[in-house]
């Protein structure tokens, strides 16, 4: 029987950590899920996340929270990135950095083992080392076992996360973009067997410039001034994707985009296999 893993996109700040409580619990008994993957790197005040808020995405449903180039903007952090097998950091920055490169967690069932890893992208981001030479290293690291992995690519091109869909293609069951906040429309299985998006989205407040107070970017961008970049509070949605992976092979059979309005509106898109068968801000 297949499993169905959920991966969610770039949790923002109070209302994205909000959306992940109320909707989250829900939509795992409903699509019933066995596994949560969640990108939580601006969960906190917009930028970072902090054991607290960890701790609280875990109790909502999460099994493992993905990081990305703002992983150490709260420096407690790494009290969790030190103990937990549920967090991991982008594996292709420093070997001397604080944290897991990859992980293996089982399913809510207790019945499978998944792995999961996320990397940086290099094209318009701060220096990272290559992802490419990282993935190399996850895949051989991980137990052969573990048939089942999901990749977290949190990276700015799109060129960049298709053609890491493509390297690891039959090798991971699923790859999925995060970073940019703007989910696209390119949810497929490709022909080895991984699931791929170029991007989730994110969980948060899409009116707004990426999560961030639209006349404070606005400003911002017509004047040359400095000014904060609040956290924006309305339309407020959670998205993501469910691939379904045959725990056997680890071969994803669909894959398939999810976004919840905290109203609780539903919209999907989805695209199969034509092999398928069957108080901090």
């Amino acid at each position: 029987m297949s499993i169905a893993i959920l991966c969610i996109g770039d949790v923002v700040g109070k209302c994205g950590r909000v959306a992940v409580a109320e909707l989250l619990p829900e939509l795992i008994k409903q699509r019933r899920i066995d596994l949560v993957v969640c990108n939580a790197e601006n969960a906190t005040g917009g930028s970072g996340l902090t054991p607290a808020m960890f701790n609280k995405l875990l109790h909502c449903g999460v099994d493992v929270v993905t990081l990305g180039d703002h992983v150490y903007r709260k420096r407690e952090i790494t009290e969790s990135l030190s103990h937990s097998e549920r967090i991991v950091r982008p594996a292709n920055i420093s070997a001397r950095a604080v944290g897991r490169k990859w992980t293996v967690v089982p399913t809510k069932s207790g019945k499978h083992q998944v792995g999961v890893a996320c990397l940086l992208g290099q094209m318009f981001m701060k220096p990272a080392d290559s992802p490419w030479s990282a993935i190399e290293e996850i895949f051989s690291e991980m137990p052969e076992p573990v048939k089942v992995r999901v990749i977290d690519f949190h990276a700015e091109a799109s060129s960049e996360k298709v053609a890491m869909g493509w390297h690891c293609n039959g090798r991971a069951s699923v790859v999925f973009g995060t970073h940019t906040h703007i989910p696209t429309a390119d949810a497929r299985v490709l022909d080895g067997g991984t699931a791929y998006i170029s991007d989730v989205g994110m969980t948060g407040p899409y009116d707004s410039v990426l999560g961030r107070m639209k006349d404070r970017v606005l400003y911002a961008l017509t004047t040359s001034m400095p000014t904060p970049f609040q956290v924006a509070k309305d339309d407020v949605r959670l998205c993501g994707i469910v691939a379904t992976v045959d725990p056997a092979t680890g071969r994803a059979e669909s894959v398939e985009r999810v976004e919840i309005k905290a109203a609780g509106q539903v919209v999907t898109e989805e695209g199969k296999n034509s092999n398928h068968k069957g108080h901090e801000e």
